[in-house]
């Protein structure tokens, strides 16, 4: 090693450098590819844990109540002011309600009309028909939620979930297919029991017409909402008479709509086709139906302090060449 070796060749001699092993150099490339790779598993981890939790069902978290007081009150006011920002297209309405209705009599189903002029002739439960279609919309749909984050926090925001891909899903409805309610129809022959007695609330009849879009009847929300609070009621109460009325509130909500004109039947066929969507969102969400997650949200366990992948780098090529 470093000596010079003689070599005769064709009568001369030459004086070639034996070679030279440079004993460092295994050490240094071993050293600069686990440094290399190091870099790499740094870099790799975090597209890793993100691409995890892509894939991964979300696990709910604790509601807080200001949180969900302001949200709750922002998508109702967006979606009251989108509903009635699609244009009243009266014309496409009227024709797609005269489609409806000949539609349900080739069903033989166009039964609305008789309803609604049987339901009218009996006063006392026609008024109590337009404020209950007025009024638990609201107000039954709000008591729901509250129940929902007091006692179920843990299935609250699946559930808020579906409701809200619901209501959301239901402007596209509106926007895409305008429908004149029974009693605007031309030669429907139906009564606005609102106009008749002279009742508060309806937002599409009276003094409140102008402030609601008249022509978005389809889907149904009344249906939509009701039957999200009366399946969320039936799924997760304890009490024999909560779930009778979990079931009784979206049947009876059916009726109002019908007896006081505001919807056909078909309309609710929409409304359920919405509310079928919204939990196809939360499943995709959470990766699972509310009423079977957990009640109860699981506190947090503590973790031990995570140190990078770079300044463990060097005590991992230590290890290697021991």
């Amino acid at each position: 090693m470093g000596e010079l070796s003689v070599k005769r060749q064709e009568g001369r001699t030459e004086a070639t450098p034996s070679p030279i092993v440079n004993e460092a150099a295994p050490e240094a490339n071993t050293k600069q590819s686990g440094r290399a790779h190091g870099i790499g598993r740094a870099l790799d981890r975090p597209l890793a844990h993100a691409a995890s939790r892509l894939r991964a069902p979300r696990s709910p978290r604790r509601p807080r109540l200001w949180f969900e007081i302001l949200l709750i009150a922002m998508s109702y006011w967006l979606y009251s002011l989108v509903r009635n920002a699609v244009p009243e297209q009266k014309a496409a309405a009227l024709a797609n309600a005269d489609w409806l209705w000949s539609v349900e009599r080739f069903l033989g189903i166009a039964v609305e009309q008789s309803v609604n002029h049987a339901v009218n002739s009996v006063t006392w439960l026609i008024v109590s028909m337009n404020y209950y279609y007025a009024t638990l919309h609201f107000i039954v749909t709000i008591s729901v939620l509250v129940w929902l984050f007091r006692r179920h926090p843990g299935r609250y925001a699946a559930a808020r979930l579906a409701l809200f891909a619901t209501t959301g899903v239901a402007l596209l409805g509106y926007y895409l297919y305008p429908l004149a309610p029974p009693r605007l129809m031309n030669g429907g022959h139906f009564i606005d029991t609102v106009l008749v007695h002279q009742t508060w609330g309806s937002m599409a009849s009276g003094n409140f017409k102008n402030m609601s879009n008249q022509y978005a009847a389809m889907p149904s929300m009344h249906i939509g909402w009701s039957l999200w609070c009366g399946l969320t009621v039936f799924a997760l109460a304890s009490a024999p008479w909560a779930r009778i009325l979990g079931l009784l509130y979206p049947t009876v909500t059916l009726v109002v709509i019908v007896s006081t004109a505001n919807h056909f039947w078909l309309d609710a066929v929409g409304g359920v086709a919405c509310l079928a969507f919204g939990y196809a969102v939360s499943y995709a969400w959470y990766g699972s139906l509310p009423h079977r997650l957990p009640k109860r949200i699981a506190p947090k366990t503590a973790r031990p302090p995570r140190l990078s992948a770079l300044s463990a780098q060097p005590r991992e090529a230590a290890a290697s060449r021991n």
